[in-house]
């Protein structure tokens, strides 16, 4: 697609509040809020860590005046659980009215799923995996993944501290939410941490069988760069047929360190959709630790991206915690939009509010 990348301005923004908060898991905060559509009006959303419990009335970070560190919190404190990933299906595609219509993935007993679960060898104590983007395609579900492992003296001066290992795939199914992870060259590690996050999001084209998938890495200035990779539909398993974007339209290598950064300030989550109302594709993303929430257009997948426009900035209570705040996550879900993507639903986390926060974005 010819053109310039077009730049954003913001009509209107309406916060809706945090969601998922009414559930009867017992279920007191979640992060991540990735969407993938599933077909009709189904739609999966996948968390981060899961706090199952109650709520402290000090920190929901420190038990008992001390910060949690790297702990897995499940039978510490008032929690209950800790559960590393979980998932939930969204059954109406309306954002207006916060997201109502819900119900959790459930294990046989009525708690709530772990849908990459933690291999042999992994420690609950110290390697969790997080949420990362995915799709369906094939009747296949694919969840993205990134191993962590958790810093047991926390991350000064935030109460909680993790090293990124890398990031994988897991394949399965939406009908019995049973996923194995892929493995190349003997690991599921399918890029460490000296290389992108793949994917911090999905992209599918419309317009050819190619799926673009949007991954972030860390340069020595601690600025986040992103970068992409593209791969046919029919060959998701396949790692060594992803390709890297190398700085022109024409030039995709399969050697993921000729990768090109595409745009910066980018963390390790977003969003990148076609917005039929714009004409081009938008990327929506934190700003860094700001508490800004972003957006940048590009005439096509890999660029060239404009430079970030503030979309929202998250007022954070004055009540003061015992470490500064965290806002983070931001990321749009194309699914929910209205009026072609005029209207745009956006969620970020507030790391002491700890739900998927919607706010409504209406574009000039």
């Amino acid at each position: 697609m010819a053109g310039q990348s077009k730049r954003l301005l913001v009509d209107s923004v309406r916060d809706l509040g945090p969601q998922f908060v009414n559930n009867p898991h017992r279920m007191v905060g979640q992060d991540g809020a990735y969407s993938i559509p599933l077909g009709g009006r189904r739609v999966l959303w996948y968390f981060g860590d899961t706090l199952i419990g109650d709520r402290p009335e000090e920190s929901l970070w420190y038990i008992f005046g001390n910060p949690v560190g790297g702990q897995d919190l499940s039978g510490k404190g008032p929690f209950d659980q800790m559960i590393t990933n979980t998932g939930l299906i969204l059954r109406d595609r309306s954002g207006r009215q916060g997201l109502n219509d819900f119900s959790y993935i459930l294990n046989p007993d009525g708690r709530l799923k772990q849908l990459v679960l933690p291999l042999p060898e992994e420690d609950p104590e110290k390697d969790r995996t997080w949420c990362m983007h995915g799709c369906k395609l094939n009747d296949k579900l694919y969840l993205f993944f990134m191993k962590i492992l958790m810093l047991e003296e926390g991350g000064d001066p935030f109460p909680v501290g993790f090293k990124i290992i890398g990031t994988g795939l897991a394949v399965g199914s939406d009908t019995d939410f049973t996923f194995e992870r892929i493995e190349h060259n003997g690991t599921t590690v399918l890029w460490p941490n000296n290389q992108p996050q793949f994917a911090a999001s999905v992209l599918m084209s419309d317009e050819s069988d190619w799926v673009y998938l949007y991954g972030s890495l860390q340069a020595p200035d601690f600025q986040y760069n992103a970068y992409i990779a593209r791969v046919r539909s029919d060959d998701m398993e396949r790692i060594d047929t992803y390709e890297y974007y190398c700085g022109d339209p024409e030039c995709w290598s399969r050697d993921v360190y000729q990768a090109r950064v595409i745009f910066s300030g980018m963390p390790n989550e977003m969003s990148v959709s076609y917005n039929a109302y714009l004409g081009q594709y938008l990327a929506v993303h934190s700003l860094g630790l700001s508490g800004k929430i972003v957006g940048r257009t590009a005439p096509s997948p890999w660029g060239p991206w404009s430079e970030a426009v503030e979309l929202w900035t998250v007022e954070t209570p004055e009540t003061p915690l015992p470490y500064p705040r965290l806002v983070y996550a931001g990321k749009e879900h194309p699914e929910l939009a209205e009026d072609q993507g005029r209207v745009l639903y956006i969620t970020f986390v507030e790391f002491e509010e700890y739900f998927p926060h919607l706010i409504e974005v209406t574009l000039q």
